[in-house]
C-alpha cells in the first residue's frame, strides 16, 4: 500500500498540470472553495475594504430580511385582524339573516291568521246575508200568499155577497153604513 508521502513525493505518477490560474467562472467554482476564500479574506482582511463591503452587504441583507420579516408579521397581524372582523361581520350577518327569517316566518304566520280571520269574517257575513235574504224571501212569499189568499177570499166573499144580496139587503147595508158615518161625524164635533 502506498503512503501519503509516496503520493506527494512521486511525481512520475502525476501528470503535469496545465498551470496555475484563477478560475473566474462562478458556476464552475465549488462552494467549499468559495467558503475557504471568503473565510480567509474575512480572517486576514478585517480592516480591508473588501471585507468591509462584504460585512456591509451582509448587514444590509440582514436589515432587509428583518424588515421583510417585520413587514410580513405586520401583514399577518393585519390579515388576522381583518379575518376576525370578517368572522364577526359574518356572525352578525348570520344573526341578522336568522332574525329576518324568523321575522318573515312570524309575519307569514300573522298574515295567514289575518287571512283566515278575514275569510271567517267574510264567511260569517255571507252566512248572515244568506239568512237575511232567505228571511226576506220568506216574508215576501208569505206576503204574496197573504195577498193572494186575501184577494181570493175577497173575490169569493164578493161573489157570495152578490149571489145572496138582493136589492133590499143592499139598501139596508147602505143605510147602516151611512148611519155609522153620521155617528162618527157627531163624535168628532
Amino acid at each position: 500500500m502506498r503512503s501519503i508521502s509516496d503520493i506527494a513525493v512521486s511525481p512520475p505518477y502525476w501528470t503535469p498540470a496545465a498551470g496555475f490560474g484563477l478560475n473566474t467562472n462562478i458556476l464552475e467554482i465549488n462552494s467549499i472553495n468559495l467558503i475557504l476564500v471568503f473565510g480567509i479574506l474575512f480572517y486576514f482582511g478585517k480592516g480591508v475594504c473588501a471585507s468591509r463591503i462584504l460585512i456591509n452587504l451582509l448587514e444590509n441583507r440582514k436589515r432587509t430580511i428583518l424588515s421583510t420579516i417585520r413587514d410580513a408579521e405586520e401583514r399577518y397581524r393585519e390579515a388576522t385582524d381583518k379575518l376576525k372582523q370578517a368572522r364577526t361581520r359574518l356572525q352578525q350577518a348570520k344573526l341578522k339573516a336568522d332574525e329576518i327569517r324568523i321575522g318573515g316566518l312570524t309575519q307569514m304566520e300573522r298574515e295567514k291568521r289575518d287571512l283566515i280571520d278575514a275569510a271567517d269574517e267574510d264567511s260569517r257575513k255571507l252566512e248572515d246575508s244568506k239568512n237575511f235574504t232567505i228571511r226576506f224571501e220568506e216574508q215576501r212569499a208569505i206576503e204574496q200568499v197573504r195577498q193572494q189568499v186575501s184577494r181570493i177570499a175577497s173575490e169569493r166573499a164578493l161573489e157570495n155577497l152578490n149571489s145572496r144580496l138582493d136589492g133590499e139587503l143592499h139598501l139596508r147595508m147602505i143605510d147602516y153604513h151611512i148611519g155609522l158615518l153620521r155617528a162618527m161625524e157627531n163624535t168628532a164635533d
